[in-house]
This record gives C-alpha cells, structure tokens and sequence, in this order.
C-alpha cells in the first residue's frame, strides 16, 4: 500500500527516542539533531534547545544551489541538501525542548 499524501501523515515524534546520545544528557545550549523518517524520503530536522529559554529563531540560508544551513539563533545546527523538492522553510524544523539535568 503507498504512503498516503505528506500532508496527512502524522509524524510519531514520540518514537525518536534517540535524539541525543546517553553521554550528551548534561550538555546545555542549542543542538541541532536528525529525525529519521522511515516511511517517507525526507527526514527532518529538530533543534533542541534548553527548558525555561526561549525558543531559537530559525532561519534558512542558501549556501550553494540545493544545499541549505538551517540557523538557530544565527548559528548553524544542519546543513540540508536536497537532490530535488522544495527548499527547506522554518516551519519544517521541529523546536524540542530539553530538560535541564543539574
């Protein structure tokens, strides 16, 4: 059976239990991460940034034809490049927040 339209797909985030490694559970600041996505073409990208700050802007920079840097607060978390398709937006970035462990 084919995948039905993007759009009306709803992304299981909840199952993207691997987003930092074990050894990275005290780091602070923003972080940019890869979410596989096992049943469409294109996975996507998260920035996770730490509990009680505000959300980073995000931002989308041409660098080379297909080749895209997705900015967190002017810095770059991910570099994008797509053989074909749209360029990426801010809105295709999915903002996670992190709790701060002490």
């Amino acid at each position: 059976m084919p995948n039905p339209p993007l759009h009306n797909q709803t992304y299981q985030w909840s199952e993207a239990k691997s987003l930092m490694p074990a050894q990275a559970k005290n780091e602070t600041g923003i972080t940019g991460a890869l979410v596989p996505d096992s049943q469409g073409d294109t996975d996507h990208i998260a920035v996770v940034y730490d509990k009680g700050e505000v959300p980073p802007e995000i931002t989308i920079k041409q660098i080379s034809g297909s080749v895209h840097s997705v900015l967190a607060d002017g810095i770059a978390v991910a570099v994008i490049a797509r053989a074909s398709g749209t360029a990426p937006s801010p809105e295709d970035v999915l903002l996670v927040e992190r709790r701060v462990q002490i």
